[in-house]
C-alpha cells in the first residue's frame, strides 16, 4: 500500500498542531506501509519526502492563490499512489485534484474549519472566500474525513450539511510520551526569568484569534499577585492581533511582576522544562478541534486548565487531569464569548483555584501524564488510520 501524504507543514517547518500531527502520524505509519510526503517549503533531505515551493510567477499573489499554485505542482507526482491523504485547506485542493486525476480515494483530516475561523479574513482578505470554497469542495467530495475529536465531527456536519455522516470518522490526535516528558532544567528556567518556587500559569500557542490570548491577558489581572504568567507565544496571524497582544502584555507588566513573554519558537526540550515546572498550563481557546498542545502539557506532567469548547473536553478530564472553564459562545463561526467579562472572570477563578493548591495541581499533572500515555498513543492512532485506508482501497 502506498499513501501520499500532503501537508503545508512538515519538519522542520512546523508552526502548529497540524504539522505535529502529520509528522507523528507519518513516522508511525511508515513502520508498516509506504508513505510519501509532499509538503510545502524548502528542500528536505528525508527519504520519501518531497518539497514544493510557491511557483515563481505567484510570489506576489494573494496567499490563497499562492497556496493553490503550490497544490497544482504536486498533483501529477501523486501518480502511482493507492490513496492520497491531505491535511488542512492548504493541501485539500491538491488531494482533491489528485483523487480525480488518478482515480484514487482522497482522505482528509480536519484540523480546523474555515467557516469557524472568520477572523482569517484579516489575514487573507478576499483569499478567505477562496480558502472557504476550496475546503467545501474537498469535504463534499472526499472518500473519508477524519475528525480529530467528536466535537470536530459535529462541527463538520454542521458546517457542511451535504457531507454524508458515515464518511466522517473520529480519530484523535496523539502524543509521543517518550519524547514529551517532564524535564528538569533549572538553568533554562533562570535564563527565561521563571522562578520555580512561585506558582505559575503557562500558555503555549500561536498568536491568533482562536487561541483566546487577549482573554487570558485580561484574566491574568485578576490572579493572585505572586502568580507568574509565562507566555510562549509567537507567529502572529496579522499585525493587528500582534499589536493587540503587545499592548495587553505591556499593560499587564505595568500592573504586576512575573509576566514573561517568550516569542521565539522553543525546541521540545526547553518547552518540556517550562511545562514541567508550571503549576498549570492554560488553553483559553475559543476554537480548538482537539489541541495537541494540551496533550503535550499533560505528557510533561502539567495540570491543564482549558476552555470547555471543541475537542478540549475529550482531552481534559475535569477534576482529574485539570479543570474546564465554561463558555457560552456565539454561533456565527467566531466562537466569541456571549459575555466576555463572564468568561474572563470564570477563567481567572478556575486558574486561581488551581494555582492556589499546588498539591492538587501536581495530582492533576500525574493523572494527565497517565491519561496521555494510556489513551493517546500514536501507534494506536496509526493502526486505526491504516484500517481506514484498507477499507477504502478494498
Amino acid at each position: 500500500m502506498r499513501v501520499d501524504m500532503i501537508s503545508k507543514e512538515y519538519p522542520p517547518e512546523i508552526y502548529g498542531g497540524a504539522g505535529v500531527h502529520v509528522a507523528e502520524l507519518v513516522a508511525s505509519l511508515r513502520e508498516s506501509i509506504d508513505v510519501r510526503v509532499r509538503a510545502f517549503g524548502a528542500e528536505r533531505s528525508e527519504p520519501g519526502t518531497q518539497s514544493y515551493r510557491t511557483p515563481r510567477d505567484l510570489v506576489d499573489a494573494n496567499p490563497a492563490v499562492q497556496t493553490l499554485g503550490t497544490d497544482l505542482t504536486m498533483v501529477s507526482d501523486v501518480a502511482g499512489a493507492d490513496l492520497v491523504h491531505s491535511h488542512t485547506w492548504y493541501a485539500n485542493f491538491a488531494g482533491h485534484l489528485a483523487s480525480q486525476l488518478h482515480g484514487i480515494p482522497h482522505v482528509l483530516t480536519a484540523h480546523s474549519l474555515e467557516p469557524l475561523r472568520p477572523w482569517k479574513a484579516e489575514q487573507l482578505g478576499g483569499g478567505y472566500a477562496v480558502s472557504s470554497g476550496i475546503e467545501k469542495l474537498a469535504y463534499e467530495n472526499a472518500a473519508a474525513i477524519v475528525a480529530v475529536s467528536a466535537g470536530m465531527r459535529a462541527d463538520i456536519l454542521r458546517s457542511y450539511p451535504n457531507v454524508d455522516p458515515a464518511r466522517v470518522r473520529v480519530i484523535h490526535n496523539g502524543i509521543d510520551v517518550d519524547r514529551w516528558k517532564p524535564v528538569d532544567d533549572p538553568d533554562l528556567l533562570a535564563s527565561v526569568g521563571m522562578d520555580p518556587t512561585r506558582p505559575s500559569v503557562v500558555f503555549v500557542g500561536r498568536i491568533t484569534r482562536q487561541k483566546g490570548l487577549p482573554y487570558l491577558l485580561r484574566a491574568a489581572e485578576l490572579l493572585p499577585p505572586d502568580v507568574q504568567l509565562v507566555l510562549c507565544a509567537g507567529a502572529p496571524d496579522t499585525p493587528e492581533i500582534m499589536a493587540e497582544v503587545q499592548e495587553g502584555v505591556r499593560s499587564l507588566q505595568q500592573s504586576r511582576e512575573g509576566v514573561i513573554w517568550i516569542e521565539r519558537m522553543l525546541p521540545r526540550e526547553e518547552l518540556s522544562a517550562i511545562l514541567a515546572a508550571a503549576t498549570t498550563f492554560v488553553c483559553p481557546s475559543v476554537y480548538e478541534p482537539l489541541g495537541i498542545v494540551n496533550l503535550e502539557a499533560m505528557a510533561c506532567g502539567a495540570a491543564v486548565v482549558g476552555t470547555a469548547t471543541g475537542g478540549i473536553p475529550e482531552v481534559v478530564d475535569d477534576g482529574v487531569t485539570g479543570r474546564l472553564v465554561p463558555i457560552d459562545q456565539a454561533q456565527d463561526g467566531t466562537g466569541t464569548p456571549l459575555d466576555p467579562d463572564r468568561f474572563v472572570a470564570d477563567l481567572a477563578a478556575v486558574l486561581t483555584e488551581v494555582v492556589s493548591d499546588v498539591d492538587r495541581a501536581a495530582e492533576y499533572g500525574r493523572a494527565g501524564r497517565e491519561r496521555a500515555t494510556r489513551e493517546f498513543s500514536w501507534a494506536a492512532i496509526a493502526d486505526t488510520t491504516r484500517a481506514l485506508y484498507a477499507e477504502l482501497i478494498d
